[in-house]
């Protein structure tokens, strides 16, 4: 049903044109419209496509667009995770979830239109000032990052910042949570499931 819905409207992509959307600006991409819909994963382990699918809504005008529409988003959010996680995970075996070197790829592939590459970094513990992570996001540029606790278990989107707090996309519930930059550092996160940062998925360049 949504395949055919996805050719029929807008061809085998599955997204209008920038034309289509009337779209302009990316600081016109507000996170809290989404994040209105409650756009969840679909199972447990879409985390990292889920992820990647609202990072590229974040990126990509005609996107957003597509998936804030309040009949038809939450069907199509749900079918890209499922394209995504395929491609991604070729080799990869997709019960265990989604790799860093995965995330960079899927994330790079969402942010072609606006000229993002992404790359992936280890957490450097408390030593890690962030500087990267939250100059990215200062420049509407979204930021994956992969929580756990013994070991990497979950994925999250940081989609924006202000006064040392981090704003972050949670897959399993949908909606947008806070944390304290230095509770990030010090792997003391809440309301994200997991305690420890792993990872994080970052753009090439911030320009």
């Amino acid at each position: 049903m949504v395949a055919k819905w996805q050719e029929s409207r807008w061809g085998n992509c599955g997204w209008p044109t920038i034309a289509e959307c009337n779209w302009t600006s990316r600081r016109t991409l507000d996170p809290m419209k989404l994040a209105g819909l409650r756009l969840r994963q679909r199972d447990g382990v879409t985390c990292g496509p889920s992820v990647a699918v609202m990072a590229g809504a974040l990126l990509d005008p005609a996107r957003h667009a597509a998936l804030a529409e309040p009949e038809s988003g939450a069907a199509l959010f749900a079918a890209e995770q499922l394209r995504v996680h395929a491609d991604v995970n070729r080799i990869w075996p997709r019960r265990l979830g989604t790799t860093p070197w995965g995330m960079a790829r899927a994330l790079t592939a969402m942010g072609a239109t606006a000229g993002v590459c992404y790359r992936w970094r280890l957490f450097r513990g408390r030593r890690d000032n962030l500087f990267d992570v939250v100059a990215a996001v200062s420049a509407d540029r979204p930021v994956a990052m992969l929580v756990g606790r013994g070991i990497p278990r979950h994925w999250v989107l940081i989609v924006a910042t202000a006064e040392g707090r981090l704003t972050c996309y949670e897959p399993s519930s949908g909606e947008l949570r806070s944390v304290d930059v230095a509770a990030v550092r010090e792997s003391r996160l809440t309301g994200l499931g997991y305690p420890r940062p792993f990872a994080f998925v970052t753009p090439c360049s911030n320009v």
